[in-house]
Parts: structure tokens; C-alpha cells; sequence
């Protein structure tokens, strides 16, 4: 009986087992069913992850391996997996760089942006004196110089300073004369009649003659008083300044009209500076100049611009442009060398680059514009103005456009710009016009030869060719380059093969494609490396 029953519960707890772990593991059947969603999601990233294509050269160079490899300089090669911009093929006009190469050659774009230029004209000049203060003491009459009070050059003098004495025959008579005829008039004024009035015509004339020779009202009036002729007269200075010029030397002769001493008065002087031709346009009468003197660098002085000439010098290709500058002290000399800045007025907010942005070859002017990451497009501008670090682009460029400011130099070197730039308005490009001063692309020429030998790591191959109708060579052997060492693997020398090649610049003949020709010599995989 326990026996029996033992065995009964025995038999009970292994179907209860059995059916607790079938129930269980129908639990555990369903729960798993019920997560299967939460579970397939981190695998769908997986079911889009991206094919590896190929690698590709570092260099840009058209030469692909379906492995890692190393180009001949050590640069690994390059994965390129499916949907990269980098497997993109580059717009019509566009310039395709890889990101790493861009990021190697330091490249850099700045947005065109409005803005207003405050342009400086700078210019070298001179300080000359104002010519509406010099001043010549000229005789008007035949003499000698009888005394100097003034006898070098560079004195300063006063307003009314006695410079010289003259002795002169002729003013001598021409005083007695007018002494003569006030005396006549004053015996004769109680008398009337033609004898007074002849008298008074005469003395009045006297005294304009001895007016016209520049006699001074106050000698005319002592004069007439004393009645007495002196034996000389004295010329004074007519304004504060300097001595610039003196010719008289005491006992010389000297004739009418002839200059004897020059004064400038200099408590305001000229600058003349040079400013080139380009930038004349831009400058305005009535606008402030600032003014730098190598003797005095830490002084600025301040000026205004009152004319600008009308005569270009052929020489320099610059004009005149006058600056009036107050000379407080004098401490500007004239023929002393001076730095002009003469600013130009702005003409509000234009479109605007860095000045490092544009590519000028002389003939035309060309920025980058990156199109996107690795894409950069060239255009062709036309520039206005210009400050110390932007310049106005009137076509080709819109605000908010990225160009390429650093590394552009770089980016032409790297991608052969001037033949996407000789490309615009290519007929590949639709119905565009091709300029007139666009450069054709490179024709190339085929030929068959002989390899001859070969340079893996100067990229150098010597082949003995056959006649080339299209250039109208004969059969030769020279030296050619590869456009990527990739083409000479499987070279051997003495292999048979034939050939393409261009003029990439004068004198510089570069094999673009070589296959060797069916039934000639076995080529052998690691020749040449």
C-alpha cells in the first residue's frame, strides 16, 4: 500500500514536470514571439550598412584595387563604399577633391557677404610749399644793391622787415622831380589859373610813377615834407616767412623785373601726393587726408584734399592730388617725404569675398565656389572695388555662396583647373558658347612600340614606337611619363604593346592608357616593382 502509493505520487510529479516545462516552454515560445519586433530592430541598421565598393588611389589618380594596397609613396588607398559622394561623379564644371584630401591641403571657404567697403588710398608724396604764399621782391627799376640787412638764405623774416638797399640814378631824379612839383604846388596854391593846375598835373604824375616802382606811402610822405631825394631805398619784406631764395650781393648791378630775394610763408603748406591710376576715380575733393613724416612717426597731421589735377604722369601711371596741411611750428619742410592716406567714400553694402579668394591669371578672374563637400565649382567674376582684405564682385558670385579662401592655389594644381576653366561652354555642355580665349582639351595620339624599360618609382617609361600619323612623327625611341603608375604593372621589357598618349604641356608627352598587343611577349605581373 505505501508501495503503491509511492509510486502513484511518483508518477504524478514527473507529469506535473513534464507539463509545467511544456507549459513553460510554451511561455517561453510566446514571449519570444511577442519580442521578436524589439529584437529585429538593432539588426536593420545592420541590413543597411554600406557595401564596400573598392579602394580607391590617395592621390586622386584613376587607379583602383578590390584590396588594401599602397600607392608607391606608402598612402594607403582609400575604401569607397556604395553611396558616397566620393564614388559621385563630379557636375559638369566641377572640380571633385576627396575629403581627405581637402582636409590635408588645409582647405578653407568663407560666405560672400554684403558688406560695406571702407577702402584707404595710400600714396607717397612730397611737401612743397603753398605757391599762393611765396612771394619775389622784384625792382622795377635799374640800380645796384647798396646794402644787405638780410644775407642768407633760410633766415625767417617779418612782415615789413628791411631786406635791402638800393641805389638807382634814375629814382633818384624821379624823386627830386615829385619833390620839385609839391613845392610847386604848395608856393602856388593861393594862385589860380593854368600855372597851379599844370603844377598839380605834374606832381601827380611824379607820384605815380614813384607809386608804380613800389615806393611805400610813408617814404612818399616824408618825401613830400622833407622835399628832400634820398640816395637809397629800402625794400622790406611783404609777409611772415622764410627766405627761400636770395639772389642780391652787395655792390651788384641788377635789372628791372629781376628777383633779388624770394620769402614763402609756410604756416601752411602742400602735399602732393602720387596716387595710381586704378584708384583716382575714387578720390574726392573736400575729403580728409592723414598725413605720415618719416622725421616725425609718432605725429599725425590731418588735411584736406582741395584738387586733383587733371595730368597723368606717363612714367609712374599716377596723378597729382593736392592736400592742404596747416604747418603749426613748421615742423614740416618742404621736399620732405611724406605717406598719404586719403580715404574713399563707400557706396553702401555690396557683395563681398576675401581678397585670397580670387584666382587672377591675368586675363580673367576666378573664384571656387564649393558646390558641396569635395565639389568645388569655378567661376569666372567681375570685380568692383576694393579695400585692404575684400573685394566687390559684381557678377559671378552670390551673397551667401561659399568660396574657397584657403588652398584654392592648391586645389588648381591638384585638379588641373585651367582645363575645367578652358572647359566652360564646352560642347559636351550643351548649347553654351565656348569662349573665344578657352583652351582646348589634350587630343590624344596612338601609336604601337616596343617598352624598352622603365622607372616604377619616377613614373618614367622608355618605349621604341612606331610612326605617329596624327603628330607625323617617325619611328623613334623616347622617354615617356605614365599618368599613374598603375599602368606599368605587367610591363616587361621587350613586351610588345600599344598605346595612348597626350601633350599634357609643351614637351611633356604622358601615356594615358597601354595594353600589350595579343601574341607578343608574356607579360610578367611583377616586373618593374
Amino acid at each position: 500500500m505505501n508501495k503503491g502509493a509511492g509510486l502513484t505520487i511518483g508518477v504524478i510529479a514527473v507529469a506535473v514536470a513534464a507539463g509545467g516545462g511544456y507549459w513553460l516552454g510554451g511561455r517561453g515560445g510566446a514571449s519570444h514571439g511577442d519580442a521578436a519586433p524589439v529584437t529585429s530592430a538593432p539588426a536593420e541598421p545592420a541590413k543597411k550598412e554600406k557595401k564596400l565598393l573598392f579602394y580607391r588611389n590617395p592621390m586622386g589618380l584613376p587607379d583602383t584595387s578590390p584590396v588594401p594596397k599602397k600607392d608607391p609613396m606608402g598612402m594607403d588607398y582609400i575604401a569607397v563604399y556604395e553611396g558616397e559622394d566620393d564614388d559621385e561623379p563630379a557636375a559638369a564644371n566641377q572640380i571633385k577633391i576627396s575629403t581627405e584630401k581637402v582636409q590635408k591641403l588645409g582647405v578653407r571657404s568663407e560666405a560672400a557677404q554684403l558688406r560695406v567697403l571702407d577702402k584707404v588710398v595710400r600714396a607717397s608724396g612730397r611737401i612743397e610749399p603753398d605757391e599762393r604764399r611765396l612771394y619775389a621782391i622784384s625792382p622795377k627799376f635799374e640800380g645796384y644793391v647798396e646794402r644787405l640787412h638780410v644775407n642768407v638764405t633760410g633766415q625767417p623774416v617779418g612782415k615789413g622787415q628791411a631786406l635791402f638797399e638800393v641805389y638807382s640814378p634814375e629814382l633818384v631824379s624821379a624823386q627830386r622831380e615829385y619833390a620839385i612839383a609839391a613845392q610847386g604846388v604848395e608856393a602856388l596854391k593861393d594862385a589860380g589859373g593854368p600855372a597851379r593846375d599844370g603844377m598839380q598835373q605834374l606832381a601827380e604824375s611824379s607820384l605815380l610813377r614813384l607809386k608804380n616802382w613800389d615806393i611805400s606811402a610813408e617814404q612818399l610822405k616824408a618825401l613830400a615834407k622833407s622835399g628832400e631825394s634820398k640816395h637809397t631805398l629800402t625794400f622790406r619784406s611783404p609777409v611772415n616767412g622764410i627766405v627761400t631764395e636770395k639772389k642780391a650781393v652787395q655792390g651788384m648791378r641788377f635789372m628791372p623785373g629781376e628777383a633779388l630775394y624770394q620769402v614763402a610763408d609756410l604756416s601752411s603748406v602742400w602735399v602732393v601726393a602720387d596716387v595710381f591710376e586704378q584708384d583716382i576715380g575714387q578720390v574726392k575733393t573736400g575729403a580728409k587726408a592723414k598725413v605720415r613724416i618719416n622725421a616725425y612717426p609718432d605725429k599725425v597731421f590731418e588735411g584736406t584734399i582741395t584738387y586733383v589735377y587733371p595730368t597723368l604722369k606717363a612714367e609712374t601711371r599716377t596723378v597729382p592730388v593736392r592736400v592742404e596741411l596747416p604747418n603749426p611750428g613748421q615742423l614740416l619742410k618742404p621736399a620732405m617725404f611724406a605717406q598719404v592716406e586719403l580715404p574713399v567714400g563707400a557706396k553702401g553694402e555690396v557683395v563681398t569675398v576675401p581678397t585670397s579668394a580670387v584666382i587672377d591669371s591675368g586675363t580673367r578672374r576666378i573664384v571656387l565656389v564649393q558646390a558641396k563637400e569635395g565639389r568645388f565649382e569655378p567661376r569666372e567674376v567681375k570685380l568692383g572695388q576694393r579695400s585692404d582684405n575684400h573685394v566687390e564682385v559684381l557678377e559671378g558670385v552670390k551673397n551667401g555662396e561659399p568660396v574657397v579662401v584657403a588652398a584654392n592655389f592648391l586645389i588648381d594644381a591638384e585638379s588641373n583647373l585651367k582645363a575645367a576653366v578652358g572647359g566652360f561652354g564646352h560642347a559636351s555642355h550643351g548649347s553654351q558658347p565656348k569662349p573665344e580665349s578657352a583652351k582646348p582639351a589634350a587630343v590624344g595620339h596612338q601609336a604601337e612600340g616596343t617598352v624598352e624599360g622603365f622607372d616604377a618609382k619616377a613614373g618614367m617609361l622608355t618605349l621604341n614606337h612606331g610612326p605617329v600619323a596624327s603628330l607625323k612623327w617617325p619611328g623613334m625611341t623616347m622617354e615617356f611619363q605614365v599618368a599613374t603608375p598603375a599602368l606599368l604593372s605587367g610591363l616587361k621589357p621587350g613586351a610588345t604593346v600599344a598605346f595612348e598618349f597626350v601633350e599634357r604641356k609643351p614637351g611633356e608627352w604622358v601615356v594615358t592608357s597601354i595594353k600589350p598587343m595579343a601574341g607578343k611577349v608574356a607579360a610578367n605581373p611583377h616586373a618593374g616593382h
